[in-house]
């Protein structure tokens, strides 16, 4: 199949910013309150730097309000908790997240449990899962919510399509395969969830419809896995050594792009597919917090 159509993450991402974009400006028009979304970093992990400050660019370019609170990775699980609760109390943030992983001697799902469920944008608070599990309105977390945008948005058909998840992570696998067997578009889907113990994947990835894969194994997805005519979404993304790049390194996705594309009716590009969506979600959440449209604002 020739007629492959890339899922172009990015300049999805810039289209819904700009939507994004026009309403703050309209809400501020009005003399409404901005939207204001902050982040706590602990530490100074690089990955983790560069993820705050994509989110805090982002920010600039919809015209929300941002706060990074840094601190040190000597801090306490005790005294981030009071800082979580700060933000909690704090009636100018819509939203807040903490950026993950967090130093050893401090829960992550603690600190998490600890955040208002009314501010919780990242979506991975228990009552936000929860609430997604059983088709309530939700924050969904932001990779699971990015596939849903691109599915959406490119029209893919997901009703009664066998949709195969491989990986199981609380992050993507489980709630993707959870949100795509929900009731109404994008869902109704069959869904069958493949992890390392799974046996006879490529038996059952041959037999998807909708592949999205999650595994974080680079080039895991070879032709042989694939039926023609599928669709695929690429979660995966892998820093790897390369000689062929002046940076002596290059980003692989979960899937054999080169080989895998031709087969496809759609499939996303590593890099640029899934990933930029992941930031809009978190916008989207906290322009949702702003308005109270999830938890009504008293």
């Amino acid at each position: 199949m020739s007629n492959t159509q890339l899922l172009d993450g990015k300049g999805l991402s810039d289209l819904i910013k700009n939507e994004i974009a026009q309403e703050v400006a309209k809400i501020k028009a009005d003399g409404g309150k901005i939207p204001h979304l902050a982040a706590i970093l602990v530490g100074h992990d690089g990955a983790s730097e560069t993820y705050v400050a994509s989110k805090e660019k982002a920010c600039t370019q919809v015209g929300f309000k941002s706060t990074i609170l840094r601190f040190e990775d000597t801090i306490t699980e005790k005294e981030l908790l009071n800082e979580v609760h700060k933000l909690n109390v704090n009636p100018d943030i819509d939203g807040f997240i903490v950026q993950l992983p967090l130093p050893k001697h401090i829960s992550d799902q603690k600190i998490i449990e600890a955040i208002d469920p009314a501010k919780d944008v990242d979506g991975f608070h228990p009552v936000n899962v929860g609430r997604m599990v059983i088709g309530l309105p939700a924050y969904i977390s932001a990779t699971p919510d990015g596939i849903l945008e691109l599915i959406r948005r490119y029209n893919i058909e997901t009703k009664g399509k066998h949709c195969v998840v491989l990986g199981r992570s609380n992050i993507v696998g489980r709630p993707m395969a959870n949100l795509l067997s929900h009731k109404g578009y994008p869902g109704d889907c069959t869904v069958t969830v493949c992890h390392s113990r799974t046996k006879n994947i490529p038996e059952i990835t041959r037999t998807a419809d909708i592949l999205i894969v999650a595994m974080g194994q680079p080039e895991f997805v070879t032709a042989e896995m694939v039926k023609e005519g599928v669709v695929v979404i690429d979660v995966g993304i892998t820093r790897v050594k390369s000689d062929l790049t002046k940076s002596g390194w290059k980003l692989l996705g979960d899937v054999k792009f080169d080989e895998v594309a031709p087969l496809c009716s759609y499939i996303t590009p590593v890099p640029g597919g899934v990933g930029p969506l992941t930031i809009v979600s978190l916008l989207k959440n906290t322009l949702k917090a702003a308005k109270g449209e999830i938890y009504p604002k008293l």
